[in-house]
């Protein structure tokens, strides 16, 4: 695994580069990194590029604001594109899914197959699903770390995620544990109430192999936002896994599995280097 600088204006951000075999770029979610990427991600057969988005991982937050997810996949295209991938097969988690698709619309002639794991949004900007991030967010910047992760746990919002959604609420406390906790908040913020700038119309006509991979029993990915999409973009498969709530291993080992068998179709045979 190369872990490399990228920079893009003042921000200085780190890629890394992997493999051999089909060209992939794959981004991670919400407050996630490259290590997320590799659970998820077959490492076999593909070239695999991840950028940790600003304030993720190892990258610097810079000076650019607000933060969105337009921003996040120019970041990432600046980045496939430095590094030799012209066309590329394009997927993500969650918020990566997101930059995935936006990807695949406004820049189509670079994208020869859409993986989305576990998709937050479908068309709307500030989806309900992920109020509950916004709420962190607020509390974060509005009473000191202790106090706000205090009444998060006691809000009727963090006491529906724990019961419903174990592991969801995980990774909401997560997000108040971070060193550089008040400084994220912010892009947690304005990523939760930002959208894809894909219109229902536009993922309609997408003309792009696309798997899309949803689960049961979580709050901020709902299994009715992966149905969403693979009712609209044309010919897409969409596979059910184990919820990390369920089964953390098995949850990992089929999204790879789904994800194995995707890359292995025909369709991309033309796309391994000779």
């Amino acid at each position: 695994m190369g872990q490399k600088s990228f920079k893009r204006s003042d921000a200085e951000l780190v890629v890394y580069e992997d493999g051999k075999g089909l060209p992939v770029v794959f981004q991670h979610g919400l407050g996630g990194d490259e290590a997320q990427v590799a659970q998820n991600v077959p490492a076999a057969a593909i070239h695999r590029l991840t950028l940790e988005c600003r304030g993720h991982g190892a990258s610097a937050l810079g000076n650019a604001r607000p933060f969105s997810i337009r921003m996040f996949a120019e970041d990432v295209l600046a980045a496939a594109t430095a590094y030799g991938f012209d066309r590329f097969i394009v997927g993500g988690i969650s918020m990566g899914a997101a930059i995935a698709l936006h990807l695949a619309h406004h820049h189509a002639h670079r994208i020869a197959g859409l993986v989305l794991v576990r998709p937050a949004w479908t068309f709307e900007v500030s989806p309900d699903n992920l109020a509950p991030i916004r709420a962190v967010a607020s509390l974060i910047l509005s009473h000191p770390i202790a106090e706000a992760k205090r009444r998060f746990i006691a809000s009727e919002t963090g006491q529906r995620i724990a019961s419903e959604a174990p592991d969801n609420f995980s990774s909401l406390l997560g997000y108040f544990d971070r060193p550089d906790a008040v400084a994220f908040a912010s892009v947690l913020a304005d990523i939760a109430a930002d959208g894809q700038d894909v219109p229902q119309a536009a993922a309609a006509v997408l003309a792009v192999p696309t798997l899309i991979i949803g689960n049961h029993h979580d709050a901020i990915h709902p299994l009715s936002c992966a149905q969403t999409l693979a009712n609209v973009i044309p010919g897409a498969s969409l596979a059910e896994v184990t919820a990390k709530a369920v089964d953390k291993n098995r949850h990992f080992a089929e999204v790879q599995d789904a994800i194995a068998h995707f890359l292995a179709s025909q369709t991309f045979r033309s796309f391994v280097p000779s």
